[in-house]
């Protein structure tokens, strides 16, 4: 015999809201995305809301998971992909220009941008994009240590330091997205950022193009 579940079914699509949720926090940021805000977007009353994602604080930690699942997955992917510490790192400049300027969607990147703004009152969202924002810093790290370790960079390189100019570089681009620079204006950035890493030999890497960005 069947065992009947008790409650009512969800009468709305959890992912898709989920989805929805995702682009109200990357357009607005966390302080000024409302409940209601939410609710509204996603076509559902605010107990459906609670019941499927628990309060504003979890559901954007779900999204903040989401985000990165998907839309900023580039940053993995050309980590683990590249074949070098400079290759990924130019490669991630670039993705950047592409995807903070991607039509059809928020610009700039949810993670650099969501916290702008926020209060005491939600420190705790503050303080995961911080964590988040942390953990690229270390990745970014960890590769140019192992860069410089295989001879890609000179051996003194501060890996520290250039990892963060790296993510220090990825937020001017997100905000110069937010305030309408054109996609092939980012990717120059990029370009010239990348023509920036420091050479085995000492000095910088000359010429432009993507293939300034992997090792000569």
């Amino acid at each position: 015999m069947a065992v009947r579940q008790r409650g009512r079914p969800r009468s709305f699509d959890r992912e898709a809201a989920l989805r929805t949720a995702t682009l109200a926090f990357w357009e607005h940021g966390y302080e000024a995305t409302s409940v209601a805000d939410l609710t509204r977007a996603m076509g559902i009353a605010p107990p459906s809301l609670y019941a499927a994602f628990g309060n504003k604080e979890a559901l954007f930690a779900e999204v903040v998971e989401a985000y990165g699942r998907t839309y900023g997955d580039f940053v993995r992917r050309a980590l683990t992909e590249e074949p070098t510490a400079l290759g990924a790192l130019g490669r991630v400049l670039r993705e950047a220009a592409r995807e903070y300027t991607e039509p059809g969607r928020p610009t700039g990147c949810l993670t650099l941008m969501a916290a702008t703004g926020c209060t005491t009152s939600s420190a705790e969202a503050e303080e995961l994009l911080r964590t988040r924002r942390a953990a690229t810093v270390a990745a970014f790290e960890r590769r140019l240590r192992a860069g410089a370790a295989a001879g890609e960079l000179p051996p003194d390189t501060d890996a520290a330091t250039l990892a963060r100019c790296v993510v220090a570089m990825m937020q001017g681009l997100s905000q110069q997205a937010r305030d309408g620079a054109a996609r092939e204006e980012l990717e120059a950035v990029a370009e010239t950022a990348a023509r920036m890493w420091p050479l085995p030999g000492g000095g910088n890497r000359p010429g432009s193009g993507a293939a300034s960005a992997d090792p000569a």
